[in-house]
C-alpha cells in the first residue's frame, strides 16, 4: 500500500474521530493455490497473500466502547459496548472486527476499547478472504497497541474463533493464517493440524508464467447453510471411519475407507475429495520445490473436477472459466475459495494471458453472465504495521 493511501486512511480517521490514530495496519486477502475444504479436516493447504488489503487506522479507548467505521460501507460510525458483545447477534460487516475484540477479551486479553476506521481493496464475496483480512488487520492492531505479545499463528486462531463463534461461519484456519503469516514471493504450505508452516518460493513471472484470478462476480457467503453441511458431512465421515479427522485417512488407503462407508454416498464423495485434495497439495509442493511449476497445472485442474463432482460446490460461471481457459491453452485452472461462486484461478504462459482473458470475457458475454473481473495474482506480504 502506497504512502498516499496510508495517509488517506489516517486522514479519514482524523475526520471521523477528531484526532490522529495511533497507527495504521494492513492485512491482505488471499488466493488458495491448492487445498480446498481441507483446513477444517486437519489437512494441508497452500495459499498466498494478494496485494489487495484491508487497511485500518486504530487508536485505543479506555471506556469499554468500540467505534467502527468503513469507508466502503454506507453509514456512519457504529458504536458498540464491549460488555454487550454477543455471538451471532450481528449480521453486518461490523461482526468481523467486533468478533475479534470479543475473542480477545474472551481469551483474557485486556482490551478496553478502540476507535477503528477501515477500508479494503479485497473484493467482497469473491472467495478471496475479505472477511479474514478485516479480522486480521484489527487483531494485529490491537495486539500491537495493547502489547499483548501474541504470535501471528495465535492471532489467526483468535480470528478463526471470532468467525466461527461470533459471526457463526464454520470456516477453517487457512484464511486467517494466510493473511497473518504469508510472505511476499511465496506460497504458504500449512499443516492445519499443528499449524507448522513452510514458505515455498513462487515466482511464476521469472519463469514466464502468470496466475490469473477470475472473479465471476457471483457472490457467496460462508455463513450460508451449504458450507456447514459439507463440514458436517466430513465430520460424519471421520466418525464413521473411526478417525479424529479425514486427514488421518491415508491416500493409499482411500479405496478401503470408501468401501467401509457402504451406501453413505454423499459422505463417500466428501471423503474422497478431502483425501485426494491433501495428496494434491503434497504433489504441488513437491513440483514447486523441484523447479517444475508448469507441471502443477494438471493438478489444479484435477482439484476443480473434485470440487465440482465430489464436493459439489462449483457453479456454472466457475465451470465456464475453467472449461474456457483450458480450451484456450491454459496449463491448469480451478475454482478457489469456499465455492458457490467467487473466483477461479488460471495458470498460463505469460504470452497467452491476453488471449485467455478475451476468451473468458467473450464466453461470459455469450452465456449472458455478468462480465468477470480478471487480474494477475502476485504473492504479496502478509499483515503488517504501515506506520
Amino acid at each position: 500500500m502506497g504512502a498516499q493511501q496510508t495517509q488517506d486512511v489516517r486522514d479519514g480517521f482524523a475526520a471521523l474521530y477528531g484526532t490522529e490514530p495511533e497507527g495504521v495496519w494492513s492485512a491482505p486477502g488471499r488466493v488458495n493455490l491448492i487445498g480446498e475444504h481441507t483446513d477444517y479436516n486437519d489437512g494441508f493447504v497452500m495459499p498466498f497473500a494478494l496485494p489487495h488489503t484491508a487497511t485500518a487506522a486504530v487508536s485505543r479507548r479506555d471506556d469499554g466502547r468500540l467505534r467502527l467505521h468503513s469507508a466502503d460501507v454506507d453509514g456512519g460510525v457504529v458504536e458498540l459496548v464491549l460488555d454487550d458483545l454477543t455471538p451471532e447477534s450481528d449480521r453486518n460487516w461490523t461482526a468481523y472486527p467486533a468478533g475479534v475484540v470479543w475473542a480477545l477479551r474472551e481469551a483474557g486479553h485486556p482490551v478496553t476499547g478502540a476507535d477503528v476506521h477501515l477500508t479494503s481493496t479485497v473484493p467482497s464475496g469473491a472467495g478471496l478472504s475479505s472477511s479474514a483480512a478485516l479480522e486480521v488487520v484489527v487483531a494485529l492492531a490491537l495486539n500491537d497497541l495493547y502489547d499483548l505479545g501474541l504470535q501471528r499463528w495465535q492471532l489467526a486462531r483468535l480470528c478463526q474463533r471470532a468467525e466461527n463463534v461470533y459471526v457463526g461461519a464454520p470456516t477453517g484456519i487457512m484464511d486467517q493464517t494466510a493473511s497473518a503469516c504469508c510472505e511476499a514471493g511465496h506460497a504458504l504450505f500449512l499443516d492445519t493440524r499443528d499449524l507448522s508452516q513452510k514458505q515455498i518460493p513462487l515466482d511464476l513471472a521469472a519463469l514466464g508464467l502468470r496466475l490469473l484470478v477470475v472473479d465471476t462476480q457471483v457472490k457467496h457467503a460462508h455463513s450460508d447453510g451449504e458450507y456447514g453441511k459439507r463440514r458436517a458431512g466430513c465430520e460424519k465421515g471421520a466418525a464413521l471411519l473411526g478417525v479424529d479427522a479425514l486427514r488421518d485417512i491415508p491416500y493409499a488407503g482411500l479405496d478401503e475407507a470408501l468401501a467401509r462407508l457402504g451406501d453413505e454416498e454423499e459422505v463417500r464423495r466428501l471423503v474422497r475429495h478431502v483425501v485426494t485434495e491433501d495428496e494434491r497439495v503434497e504433489r504441488v509442493v513437491s513440483l514447486l520445490e523441484s523447479g517444475d511449476p508448469r507441471a502443477i497445472g494438471p493438478v489444479l485442474t484435477e482439484g476443480h473436477a473434485s470440487l465440482r463432482d465430489d464436493f459439489r460446490i462449483s457453479c456454472p460461471e466457475l465451470d465456464l472459466v475453467v472449461d474456457t481457459a483450458l480450451a484456450t491453452g491454459a496449463l491448469g485452472a480451478r475454482m478457489t475459495g469456499g465455492g458457490f461462486g467467487g473466483s477461479a484461478i488460471v495458470l498460463a504462459e505469460a504470452t497467452d494471458v491476453d488471449t485467455l482473458t478475451k476468451a473468458v470475457q467473450e464466453a461470459f458475454a455469450a452465456a449472458g453472465h455478468t462480465a468477470p473481473r480478471v487480474f494477475e495474482a502476485v504473492p504479496a506480504a502478509g499483515a503488517r504495521r504501515l506506520n
